[in-house]
């Protein structure tokens, strides 16, 4: 399929680039800014990956072509001035190359309340843990022993939820539940399943 009109409408820079912000369409988290140019956009639309124009390189970047972290296209806008485009996509794994759910997580001012996001959190502390370990990190213990830990753990887990539940202490359940949920958390790094993909499928469930 043809994009020219839609092209016709981009402002592209002396460069013939254009900057394009990715955004997980799960979640609504700004995920990353690169650059596109008309090549890149119509791969991106034909094929519903996105694909972008690397500056350093000096060619087309397929986003995960290394790494595996695609980034599946779900909606392609542009701003009112035809010169910023914005994705909305399904990410596969994280977006930056630290290892980051996002790339942009250097936060200078920060206003948000902590619960509504405290699973995304962990998640991207657990991700963070995988690349840069930390001495002593439970975290990083489970992820070095790897997947057979990880599931005995969860097995565990699962039948510590098991046992509070048939007390009545509502405080040890909500422990040991939250002990689940995070040892459920690693297996997901381990896995490379995101929240995104979770919320999705527990989306089409509620529906």
């Amino acid at each position: 399929m043809e994009y020219n009109e839609l092209i016709k409408n981009i402002k592209f820079d002396e460069k013939g680039l254009v900057p394009a912000i990715a955004q997980d369409v799960n979640t609504k988290k700004v995920l990353m800014l690169a650059y596109m140019n008309k090549e890149s956009i119509q791969k991106t639309l034909n094929e519903k990956k996105v694909c972008y124009y690397s500056r350093s390189r000096q060619k087309l970047w397929l986003k995960g072509e290394t790494s595996g972290n695609y980034q599946m296209l779900k909606g392609f806008s542009y701003d009112c001035d035809g010169d910023t485009i914005l994705l909305e996509v399904e990410q596969e794994g994280p977006a930056c190359h630290t290892g980051k759910y996002s790339c942009f997580h250097n936060y200078v001012i920060e206003d948000k309340k902590e619960n509504d996001e405290i699973l995304e959190n962990i998640y991207e502390t657990i991700i963070d843990r995988k690349i840069n370990p930390k001495e002593k990190s439970y975290t990083n213990y489970l992820l070095k022993e790897g997947l057979d830990k990880i599931l005995k753990k969860i097995a565990e887990e699962s039948g510590e939820v098991i046992i509070a539940s048939k007390n009545e202490d509502k405080n040890e359940l909500i422990y040991e539940i939250s002990d689940l949920v995070y040892h459920t958390l690693v297996l997901m790094v381990e896995k490379n399943v995101n929240i995104g993909e979770i919320k999705k499928e527990l989306k089409k469930r509620h529906k």
